[in-house]
């Protein structure tokens, strides 16, 4: 490249770097950065069942807290080192269970089936955050409500139930236009909360003490019985860190960091010093310290700035639960379920109806059962602390067996991690009582569910399979019967799980029919590891040496992160092969419909084989799951009992 070229060069990627920057400042942060609305008068709450007194010890022991809890978790953790373990650039913790179970990576089958039910449990507990979320970070903006104008007190839970409808109410339009918008928008909240913080730091500037870590071990040692329960609101500052990681594949670790590190950082700690100082000057702030640090003028504006703030956060986990639930129906963990793709340029973009109103119904739920966010942050914080802990075992397993990591320092950063995780952890624990069994409940459900699935999935593919017979019996068979079975003209596809059985619907076709098409695709479809196949890499052509009898199998490969399209794969499969040219116009698929039954075949417990068949009634349809056009669609049922 000449210098001409790299002296044009430079700002082109210098303005993509800010873009994705800005991208990931609207996408990635909006959960961690409204975190400060709620955090500190969580901590001060006076009707918590451990309150903590607003003296100046333990202001300045909880203001070090976060400040040490927000540097050790979020920016050294997972800016530093869990952004580093990706997944072919994709992250969130089912990359870590792939990358566990994949052959790359060392260690005995008991070790990674353990590390992997915890990711899934970790995956469980997310979908609980993706419920809380919503609910206490809208609640918790139009409370301000309540700061501009008591007399407004009854409005907060229906303006916050109005907006939840809404936010859902447009998800099906997809974020790519809405999305443009959230960057700037966070770029402005950003700015705000800091100049806001700095204003209260003016007030108070012995505040900035509290950045020496003595006043958190202080705070901790000296007043050990009230730290530690204040421990269970201060884990609310680090809400969404696990974003910071799950979005990783949207736009990468450079940007991510960068905008944490020169942007999101900053300006939430500046935020909570400013609140600590006013605290400090005025005890009787810690009822909404937040919206109480800026001027009578600005509450209003900054009212509407932090809904907008929280809409984004909510838009944030909601964009999130349906990437997981995208992920867990490629790798197994779900039915099929009706994904939709909202953008063009973006493939993660996806929309999942069914997870949508579920998500709706909960958060609705959420509001009006718990009614203030101050009621909601006792359940909010067991899920955060739950999936950041199952996080740091996953993370220092890979480094220890696929970086070759040594073992004296996986040990050592992973003693640090884990004792500030688990005292997190156990102070949640305390809360159980008052809220915190929400999220483990709502962990164990879903888990149940996924492991379910997955274990009900193998016992009818080996039912199936059983059903199918081999394939070489079967062609062999064609052979003795041709007088009676017709070839008709035309390519039918017939969907099966590989090339040794019989699709269950040829063998009913030829059974039932006594007709088989002149040409035959048996088409098996494998969700690797991987979030993306590369097209090169997608289609294996196999005459499997039944060419003469015009059966061939193809095998289409993709990634976690992508949506099967079967006519797509069927016309790369044609360029391989020359004798496969499947006409759209002549080309049948056929498709095997299973229709469930209890039975006493051994496997799963009965009550696991309801849940299973329970499941299955919401599986999306299978021709509009795999691209195929409904007109050339033939589907022919079959029963296995469970």
């Amino acid at each position: 490249m000449t210098q001409t070229a790299e002296a044009e060069h430079r700002p082109a990627v210098k303005t993509a770097k800010v873009a994705l920057m800005l991208g990931a400042l609207g996408v990635v942060f909006g959960d961690i950065g409204t975190s400060p609305i709620y955090t500190i008068q969580t901590v001060f709450n006076p009707s918590d069942p451990h309150p903590v007194a607003a003296s100046t010890d333990s202001v300045f022991g909880i203001i070090s807290l976060i400040f040490w809890s927000v540097t050790i978790i979020v920016t050294v953790k997972y800016v530093l080192l869990v952004l580093r373990a990706d997944n072919d650039g994709e992250g969130g913790i089912l990359a870590l269970i792939t990358l566990i179970r994949g052959r790359a990576v060392p260690g005995g089958t008991r070790t990674k089936v353990i590390l992997a039910g915890l990711g899934i449990f970790g995956a469980s507990l997310f979908f609980g955050d993706s419920m809380i979320t919503p609910a206490i970070s809208v609640l918790s903006a139009v409370e301000g409500l309540k700061v501009v104008e008591p007399g407004l007190d009854h409005l907060v839970v229906p303006i916050t139930a109005t907006i939840i409808l809404v936010l859902f109410s447009v998800q099906r339009l997809g974020t790519a236009r809405i999305g443009r918008s959230f960057g700037p928008v966070m770029v402005v909240w950003f700015t705000v909360i800091a100049a806001a913080g700095i204003g209260g730091i003016t007030q108070h500037p012995q505040i900035l003490k509290a950045l020496s870590p003595t006043y958190a071990i202080g705070f901790l040692t000296g007043h050990f019985s009230m730290a530690f329960f204040a421990l269970a609101a201060v884990v609310l500052s680090i809400t969404g860190a696990e974003a910071l990681y799950a979005d990783l594949g949207h736009f990468g670790r450079g940007p991510i960091s960068r905008a944490w590190l020169f942007m999101v950082f900053p300006a939430c700690i500046l935020s909570y010093l400013g609140q600590g100082a006013l605290v400090l000057s005025d005890p009787t702030a810690i009822s909404s310290p937040f919206f109480l640090l800026v001027p009578d003028w600005a509450r209003l504006p900054m009212v509407l700035l932090a809904t907008a703030a929280t809409v984004i956060a909510s838009q944030s986990v909601i964009t999130g639960a349906f990437s997981v639930a995208h992920q867990a129906v490629q790798l197994g963990y779900l039915p099929r379920l009706r994904i939709k793709h909202t953008s063009e340029e973006t493939i993660g973009q996806v929309y999942v109806p069914w997870i949508n109103w579920a998500l709706m119904i909960s958060v609705l739920t959420l509001v009006f059962a718990f009614q203030t966010s101050a009621a909601l942050a006792f359940a909010f914080g067991m899920a955060v602390t739950g999936t950041i802990t199952i996080t740091t075992l996953l993370f220092f397993y890979i480094a220890r067996r696929q970086w070759r990591t040594p073992l004296w320092l996986v040990i050592g950063g992973a003693a640090v991690f884990l004792t500030v995780e688990l005292l997190f952890l156990a102070a949640n624990l305390t809360k159980l009582a008052h809220g915190a069994w929400l999220p483990l409940l709502i962990g164990i459900t879903v888990f149940t569910v996924l492991t379910t699935w997955q274990r009900g999935r193998e016992l009818v593919t080996r039912r199936r399979e059983k059903q199918e017979g081999p394939l070489r019996d079967f062609v062999d068979h064609l052979h003795e019967s041709s007088p009676q079975l017709q070839r008709v003209p035309g390519t039918a596809v017939f969907l099966n799980r590989g090339k040794s059985s019989v699709p269950l619907a040829m063998r009913a076709n030829v059974e039932h029919n006594h007709i088989l098409h002149r040409h035959v695709v048996i088409l098996s479809i494998e969700t690797l590891p991987v979030p993306y196949v590369a097209t090169a890499n997608s289609v294996t052509v196999d005459d499997l040496g039944y060419l003469d009898d015009g059966i061939i199998h193809v095998a289409a490969r993709f990634g976690y992160m992508q949506t099967p399209d079967v006519p797509a794969a069927l016309q790369l499969a044609a360029e391989q092969s020359p004798e496969l040219s499947p006409d759209p116009n002549d080309t049948s698929y056929f498709l095997s419909t299973i229709e469930l039954g209890l039975g006493d075949a051994p496997g799963m417990t009965r009550w696991r084989k309801r849940l299973f068949v329970a499941t299955a009634s919401i599986s999306a349809d299978a021709a509009e799951y795999f691209a195929l056009p409904r007109d050339r669609v033939v589907i022919m049922g079959s029963r296995i009992d469970v």
